[in-house]
């Protein structure tokens, strides 16, 4: 380990500057010519460091996403990450202050896929055959809700021993993330009776007034201790102020740490009815991600990742968070799943969207200390 550690470091502004490389090729999730231009500065970079081209997964209406395969074993990893990012070209710049890394996605998550590639680099410049087949799944749709992706996603993860998340450890204490609530999205539709509001008053239904009552029912469910947050973002309703309106929607968002708390949650709005007399609703929606609940076999995970630490000096933590990632899917289907193996920073879809550069040689040469541990491991996920 201590020389993968001293690879690294000897290695730090190459990987920087790769890191560079990935953020100045913008991309935004809804400009696939962009999104498919940061593919290719990414196969690129795979193919310059690790020697292996990508398998390109087309997609019409989404960026390609990219598979890259290496090593030779039975067995297989699936080391997941998406390129695609929330920011407009232009919106954030790339600027270094300090030890701080700024630009968009770097933190979430274009580092994470430097970390990875160059901790495999730093392993196969001490063993130059691993054991595992280490998959690289790429996606490119993953701020949009993994809507092309999400197919290919749990058909790798199905066919491997466990996944190796690359998302960002949590800001404020750099712990890996072995749980994240699963989401729920909804909208809901009433339909009202328009009418005059001074001359035929009350011959409408009000749907704003019908909505009004859904939203305060619904806010009510958020049970910190269970750990549901229920969240109306987006409303919108009525016409004008002098006539009764006749439609309203919303737009909610639901969290949920249990799948049992999201079958609640889903119950909840299929039986969902009007409080006014001559309203109708529309619900339409449900799970966009399953929770990533915490297992023996996460933990396990997360064990042999601490191991790694350990060897290299450092601490490690876990924690559940609010968040949703592609680990959402895999965790779903029962596969080891560990998350927040990414750069340690900040500023996740936020204009202070930072790294912190140190990290870049401290997480690669953990994700190499975990493939290790893995490697190492002769039963399997299942030995902590």
């Amino acid at each position: 380990m201590k020389n993968t550690y001293a690879y690294l470091e000897n290695h730090q502004t190459d990987i920087q500057r790769d890191l560079e490389r990935l953020v100045l090729a913008e991309s935004p999730s809804n400009r696939k010519d962009l999104v498919d231009t940061c593919g290719q500065t990414l196969q690129a970079l795979f193919r310059e460091r690790l020697g292996v081209a990508a398998e390109v997964v087309p997609e019409a209406d989404y960026g390609n996403h990219l598979r890259f395969e290496v090593g030779q074993g039975d067995e297989a990893l699936l080391v997941l990450g998406h390129f695609d990012t929330v920011w407009e070209p232009g919106r954030l710049s790339l600027r270094q202050e300090g030890e701080r890394l700024y630009g968009p996605g770097i933190f979430d998550m274009k580092a994470g896929l430097i970390i990875a590639l160059w901790g495999v680099k730093a392993l196969l410049h001490s063993a130059p055959r691993l054991q595992h087949r280490l998959v690289f799944l790429c996606t490119s749709d993953e701020e949009l809700g993994s809507p092309s992706s999400r197919p290919l996603i749990e058909a790798q993860a199905r066919k491997s021993q466990a996944v190796l998340v690359m998302e960002p450890a949590k800001a404020d204490t750099g712990a890996l993330k072995t749980g994240r609530k699963g989401i729920l999205i909804y909208r809901l539709r009433v339909h009202g009776v328009a009418a005059h509001a001074g001359n035929h008053h009350e011959e409408g239904v009000n749907a704003v007034w019908e909505m009004a009552k859904h939203i305060d029912a619904l806010q009510n469910l958020t049970n910190y201790k269970l750990g549901t947050t229920v969240n109306v973002g987006i409303v919108h309703g009525g016409t004008r102020d002098n006539v009764v309106p006749a439609y309203a929607e919303a737009e909610i968002d639901i969290r949920v740490a249990t799948m049992a708390e999201a079958r609640r949650m889903e119950d909840v709005f299929r039986n969902l009815q009007p409080y006014l007399p001559g309203a109708s609703l529309e619900v339409s929606g449900g799970l966009n991600r399953p929770p990533m609940e915490r297992t023996p076999a996460t933990v396990a995970l997360f064990q042999k990742a601490q191991a790694a630490a350990a060897e290299l000096g450092l601490s490690l933590c876990e924690a559940t968070v609010g968040g949703g990632s592609d680990g959402n899917f895999t965790a779903g289907l029962g596969v080891p799943t560990l998350d927040g193996l990414g750069a340690r920073g900040d500023g996740p879809h936020a204009e202070h969207e930072h790294i912190l550069i140190p990290s870049l040689v401290e997480r690669a040469a953990l994700f190499a200390g975990l493939v290790q541990q893995l490697e190492a491991s002769q039963g399997g996920i299942s030995e902590a």
